[in-house]
């Protein structure tokens, strides 16, 4: 087998591969600082004044054009995706939707843990109107015995 003090101790190890990390973290930086240059900032055009003026508003709904323009001078509007019959269907639909919505009452915070608490509150009610009364009979009962020494 080889000799032991031929084989270097572990702080030797440890001092060689500390140098060697830090030689290459410096020779990394020495080239990340001759590969920064400066950049040219880039300033996009404005925009021009005619879309600038123009805001959408989604509050309002965009009429779906059923006729065809007037003049032919003026510009065509593009056709709708879908048709009639299935924009009336799809509205219908969501109409009904919006329908069975449980809207919260108005002393409610009207979020899903309000909504779930009021409903809840009710059979809260039931189940200790059924239970509580036998539950501290058997809990009174039970440290009456301990205090008594009747549990032992």
């Amino acid at each position: 087998m080889g000799d032991a003090s031929a084989e270097p101790s572990m702080e030797d190890i440890l001092s060689s591969i500390k140098r060697i990390i830090a030689e290459e973290g410096e020779g990394v930086q020495r080239s990340r600082r001759a590969s920064i240059r400066p950049v040219p900032s880039v300033v996009p055009p404005p925009a021009p004044d005619d879309e600038a003026d123009e805001v959408l508003e989604l509050s309002h709904p965009v009429p779906i054009p059923s006729e065809p323009a007037p003049s032919a001078a003026a510009p065509r509007a593009p056709e709708a995706i879908v048709s009639q019959e299935t924009a009336q269907a799809t509205r219908g639909a969501l109409d009904a939707l919006s329908r069975l919505l449980v809207k919260p009452e108005p002393d409610s915070d009207g979020t899903l843990e309000g909504l779930v608490r009021e409903m809840l509150r009710p059979m809260l009610r039931e189940w200790l109107d059924a239970n509580l009364p036998g539950l501290v009979e058997s809990i009174v009962a039970r440290e009456i015995a301990k205090i008594t020494g009747g549990g032992r």
